[in-house]
């Protein structure tokens, strides 16, 4: 199908290279990890071949501090009820900022039906959390505090080092969930202290259905499924060889390739901005310069993100997003966009671009074309 895809936050193609590689674990080397025949032995050094170039990509300490899931909102679930739950006699208080993505911000709320405490950290208008309460917030009782290494919505990229140094001096461990910026950026889960970091396969251009947890060393938690001994009992369930083999590859090829792709979509970005902010009333939304090289978020005054969607979809085979992917079909404004200051009216007229190896510097006139028509049909169609 032609067109131009621009949503590669909420879904993303398996690289073919990815694909070529795993694609044999679906046929031919099937077998089940734990198995001790033959088969089963290959699996599993499949799997840890898998673990092994997921650890390289973040610079964990080994492969053995990688746990693998079947998703990224299954590895925040385990990361934070497994680490809160299992550390509940030090403390019963849980942080995370106010941009989260809901799989962590959910999972925080029910806790709070078992009688922890959440408290959310406000963020500045750029979508920077503020170190400062999240200094006055946290305590020796804060067992968990999640923060995004930059958010899926509005591509800021959170200063993680310096929350790091926080959180450690005055409370327990920090998670940070880095699906949105795995293999987009550098990730150094040694140099910036991490105690825990959620990782997406699909988000690498790997397969979907595959998800990790690094666990640095010494940090505790516990299982929130119950089964067999898989994954050293703390994620039970046979493994999705073909997903988690490809994760790996996906990996192997991120690390190898993100700064040259990296600075090609920065480039892309950049133009697309430039073009689209020549709207009139377009703003964009999250920060300026320390923003996802792949992400361009804007919104527009008098028009829903929804309408500017389908139009963008329907009239020129354009593929964009409003809003979390995980939470599109709602009709409640942005909590991303909420949180940063916006008005309930302006928090509806979100769109959000996200780049990815099949864009390229030509499609920008076409795209900024596209979304200057887009809002100046919906526009004069608004009865604001």
């Amino acid at each position: 199908m032609c067109g131009i895809y621009l949503d590669y936050q909420s879904a993303s193609p398996v690289d073919p290279r990815v694909h070529e590689f795993a694609e044999r674990y679906l046929t031919c080397d099937f077998g089940n990890p734990s198995a001790l025949h033959t088969r089963g032995l290959g699996a599993k050094a499949a799997l840890e071949e898998a673990r092994s170039k997921v650890a390289e990509l973040i610079n964990a300490e080994g492969p053995e501090n990688i746990l693998f899931t079947a998703s990224a909102t299954e590895a925040n679930n385990l990361a934070i009820r497994g680490a809160a739950q299992r550390n509940a006699a030090k403390g019963k208080k849980l942080l995370a900022s106010q941009i989260e993505h809901i799989s962590v911000l959910n999972p925080m709320k029910d806790l709070k039906k078992a009688g922890y405490d959440l408290a959310l950290v406000p963020v500045d208008a750029t979508g920077i959390v503020d170190l400062g309460a999240l200094e006055s917030q946290i305590s020796r009782e804060t067992t968990v505090t999640s923060l995004q290494y930059a958010n899926s919505e509005i591509g800021t990229i959170e200063p993680i080092a310096e929350a790091s140094d926080i959180v450690h001096k005055k409370g327990m461990y920090l998670h940070v969930d880095a699906t949105a910026s795995a293999g987009k950026i550098p990730i150094d889960v040694q140099k910036e202290e991490i105690d825990l970091l959620t990782l997406s396969s699909n988000d690498l251009y790997g397969p979907q259905g595959a998800g990790a947890l690094y666990v640095r060393p010494g940090t505790r938690i516990q299982p929130v499924l119950f089964g067999g001994g898989q994954e050293r009992g703390q994620r039970p369930g046979t493994e999705n060889l073909y997903a988690i083999a490809g994760m790996g590859e996906a990996a192997r090829l991120a690390r190898m390739e993100v700064a040259e792709e990296s600075l090609r979509l920065q480039a892309i970005r950049d133009g697309l901005i430039k073009e689209i902010l020549k709207i009139e009333e377009a703003y964009l939304t999250g920060h300026p310069t320390k923003r996802l090289p792949h992400h361009a978020s804007f919104r527009f005054s008098r028009i829903e993100g929804e309408s500017i969607l389908l139009t963008m979809d329907a009239m020129f085979n354009i593929q964009v997003s409003t809003g979390s992917a995980c939470s599109s079909r709602t009709l409640e404004p942005s909590h991303v966009l909420l949180a940063i200051g916006l008005r309930h009216e302006q928090a509806h007229g979100s769109m959000v671009m996200t780049l990815g190896r099949q864009n390229n510097p030509d499609q920008i006139p076409a795209i900024a074309n596209a979304a200057t028509k887009t809002v100046e049909r919906l526009r004069a169609l608004s009865p604001l």
